[in-house]
């Protein structure tokens, strides 16, 4: 039990909690089935037909009591619907009708009409007390405002705050689209471990655990990358899965520690393939949502009609640091003005420090950044005629990256070696070597093209929401003090 304290406005409603009982009715014992969505019952309003009967089911968010007559507007997740309660046409459950609270969820069956505002209204003749809430909600329409609070209690967000319940029901259809593009150009859907003993396939600091009945540690994964590839050499030829990520690094408005991501591999394709593929995949999402190939977010506006801009690291690299990307003395320079510890790093890894911090931004409408420093991908097979460059993409919109891809890299000789040079001075090198994706390469990978991009971040852009929490229906939060 809670050792909050009852406020006045709490202890009230006990009360008629208390009051309803008496009147033998549970509070809480109630079940109405066959409901209608409230956007249904509106919608199927005949004037020219007096016999319409319906059943629906909502929470309070408006309460008007006229003395005889009760006008309720009570909201699912379709929308709202009014309902009308009359002493005469309720009989013993007008007393229960009059304990009634904002917030409450309710059951209502009755003809359907209009008031003489035009409203359309359900003249009810069969009520029922579903969940006598006991905290007030926010006041009537003005919503959740409160944006700790909004995350903190999304539930209440959501009843609260109409949008908010568009922007999940939005990201729902996304996925489902996503899916359903996939599967139609023949990928098949899997799901690979999300507790891995070697955290692989990405660069970042995992969260870790213990299995105790096999008592050896475990890591949350980063990335599904190397189960994926395991499984084109299995023979699936063309594999995604829509995953949860865990990766124990920085809150912002763009990064949470879980997030969610698609990631997919096809057999016998490039990182051209993948371009093509994330281009019409976001392109067919935005054609959902727009007549005009644009969208606003964040106060700008965004365009998406094709094609979309190629452009290598390097060139974007001379064009807003002011060096060229051979340059490895001016770009330590620059570093240091910028106030980077770039002394233990290595050259490229300083480069694309400075490429975050003077390129990433000004990638406003969709662009693929290709061609990236090989040094910088040890997943990635290289260019034949140039192997300093690896044939990698990041795809930015507004400033984020929201994909990364690659042709994959299948010589497991060169894989082998670019993993030891990855862990150099590391404790347990060999303990974090993933000596069975090795493996899983020497009995033959075939040439592949791989790609990865953010959900969360998707449908920030699809439904204008600059914070990353918007999209998520419980972000990562601070304990409150």
């Amino acid at each position: 039990m809670s050792n909050t304290p009852i406020n006045e406005y709490e202890q009230a409603r006990l009360d008629k909690v208390t009051k309803i009982r008496e009147l033998g009715v549970d509070p809480y014992g109630g079940r109405y089935p066959d409901t209608e969505a409230a956007s249904a019952i509106v919608e199927k309003y005949d004037p020219e037909n007096e016999e319409q009967v319906v059943r629906g089911a909502g929470r309070i968010v408006l309460f008007r009591d006229i003395g005889r007559l009760i006008f309720i507007t009570l909201r699912d997740w379709t929308g709202t619907v009014q309902i009308g309660l009359s002493k005469k046409l309720l009989g013993d459950d007008w007393a229960v009708a009059k304990l009634l609270d904002l917030g409450d969820i309710v059951g209502a069956a009755g003809s359907l009409g209009k008031t003489n505002t035009g409203e359309v209204t359900i003249w009810v003749t069969d009520f029922k007390l579903l969940c006598k809430a006991t905290v007030p909600p926010p006041e009537k329409f003005h919503g959740l405002q409160d944006v700790e609070r909004r995350y903190r209690q999304r539930y209440v967000d959501l009843f609260s705050n109409p949008e908010v319940m568009d922007t999940f029901k939005n990201r729902s259809q996304i996925i489902q689209s996503i899916r359903s593009m996939l599967q139609d150009k023949g990928f098949m859907e899997v799901e690979t471990p999300m507790m891995q003993s070697i955290a692989g396939g990405a660069a970042a600091r995992p969260f870790s655990t213990h299995h105790n009945a096999l008592d050896m540690d475990l890591f949350l994964r980063i990335a599904p990358e190397l189960y994926l590839k395991r499984l084109l050499v299995g023979g699936m030829d063309k594999v995604f899965e829509i995953n949860r990520n865990f990766r124990n690094e920085g809150i912002s408005t763009r990064h949470n520690p879980e997030f969610t991501m698609c990631e997919l591999y096809q057999a016998y394709g490039d990182y051209n393939v993948m371009m093509d593929l994330m281009e019409e995949i976001i392109c067919e999402l935005v054609v959902q949502r727009s007549s005009t190939m644009r969208l606003p977010f964040d106060g700008r506006e965004i365009d998406y009609s094709g094609p979309w801009a190629r452009r290598t690291y390097a060139d974007l690299f001379a064009e807003h640091v002011g060096c060229e990307i051979s340059d490895i003395a001016r770009i330590r320079e620059i570093a240091r003005t910028l106030e980077i510890g770039e002394k233990q790093m290595a050259d490229a890894v300083v480069a694309n420090e400075l490429f975050e911090h003077f390129v990433e931004d000004k990638l406003v409408d969709p662009t693929f950044v290709i061609d990236y420093p090989a040094e910088l991908c040890v997943l990635t097979r290289r260019k034949v005629d140039n192997p300093e460059i690896a044939e990698r993409f990041e795809m930015y919109i507004a400033g984020m990256e929201i994909a990364n891809a690659y042709t994959e890299l299948n010589d497991p000789a060169i894989q082998e070696e670019n993993f030891r040079s990855q862990l150099k001075g590391q404790e347990e090198t060999e303990a974090q070597m993933d000596e069975d994706f090795v493996m899983a390469l020497k009995y033959g990978m075939p040439p592949a093209g791989g790609l990865g991009f953010g959900i969360d971040r998707l449908v920030m852009l699809m439904t204008d929401s600059p914070c990353i929490r918007e999209v998520i229906l419980f972000p990562m939060m601070r304990p409150v003090d």
